[in-house]
């Protein structure tokens, strides 16, 4: 006898119970779910309708919980900007507040929006908040270095200069800070500027601001109400009150701003909130501000 061993065949595989249970044949399974569609992230080729020089929108867009109101569910964070551009006519960058956009980043944004769109850029803290507009020669060129990539798109709207609710009217300082060379400069940006304590609303003030072409910004808040005063060659608003406007507020805004937009560039910004409120205000007042122009 052999003492190799020869093996015996395999016996049949049986599958176990729970397998027959939890693995159907082929031909049982169910149709897999379809996919939607990937969302492919592109500039609109055309601003949203509008009144010529009316740019609406609000003070940022990064915000995941405006959807669905606001932003379609399948559109990913990184394609915000893009779906918001195609319905606004502007946005106010509150990055800027607190650090610099590097060209890069910048190229990015001015990127995913058509050609009209305007980009409203904070002012950062270290100039408002920090040293309140003294000594600050250094910290603008920067800022007017960084934001050249806008201005060259032909997208660059003004540059919001926010004061501290507790910085009181200070003429001399004001004065000074509108002499630095990077604002004397005809490159120089549109600037505008929201004072937030109401010592700073009195004509000695006003005079200052139109000597170098300086917007007032008239902020509407729930504690203050910024007079509306023009001091420069186009008009910046704020529209920030807790829970937005009502429909007829926003038909009056609409005839308002389409009406200042005829006579002289005109920005206003919604408040920016968890809920997209602000920015479908904007979107209701801009539809309304464009069907008033088109029964003209």
């Amino acid at each position: 006898m052999s003492w190799v061993q020869i093996p015996l065949a395999a016996p049949f595989a049986t599958p176990r119970l729970s397998q027959s249970l939890t693995q159907p044949e082929p031909w049982m399974r169910p149709d897999p779910v379809p996919r939607p569609p990937k969302f492919i992230a592109a500039a609109a080729e055309h601003l949203a309708p509008a009144p010529p020089n009316l740019f609406v929108g609000t003070s940022g867009w990064a915000y995941p919980t405006w959807k669905p109101g606001f932003y379609p569910a399948g559109v990913p964070a990184k394609a915000f900007l893009h779906h918001y551009a195609s319905q606004l006519t502007a946005v106010e960058v509150n990055y800027t507040f607190r650090t610099l956009p590097t060209r890069p980043q910048l190229e990015g944004w001015l990127a995913a929006a058509p050609p009209g769109f305007r980009f409203s850029f904070k002012a950062p803290q270290r100039i408002t908040h920090f040293a309140r507009l003294r000594e600050c020669g250094d910290q603008l060129d920067s800022l007017f270095a960084a934001l050249q990539p806008a201005r060259d798109a032909g997208k660059l709207g003004p540059v919001l200069f926010q004061l501290p609710p507790n910085f009181q009217a200070d003429l001399p300082r004001l004065t000074a800070f509108l002499q630095a060379p990077a604002l004397r400069t005809p490159s120089a940006p549109r600037i505008a500027f929201e004072f937030r304590h109401p010592s700073w609303f009195s004509e000695a003030i006003y005079d200052t601001l139109r000597s170098a072409n300086a917007a007032l910004c008239i902020a509407d808040t729930d504690t203050l109400a910024t007079p509306d005063i023009a001091t420069a060659n186009f008009r910046c608003y704020r529209l920030r009150r807790d829970g937005g406007y009502l429909p007829g507020e926003l038909e009056a805004f609409a005839e308002r701003f389409t009406a200042l937009a005829g006579q002289t560039p005109t920005y206003v910004f919604f408040r920016h909130q968890d809920e997209p409120t602000g920015a479908l205000n904007a979107v209701a007042m801009l539809q309304q501000a464009a069907g008033t122009l088109g029964a003209e």
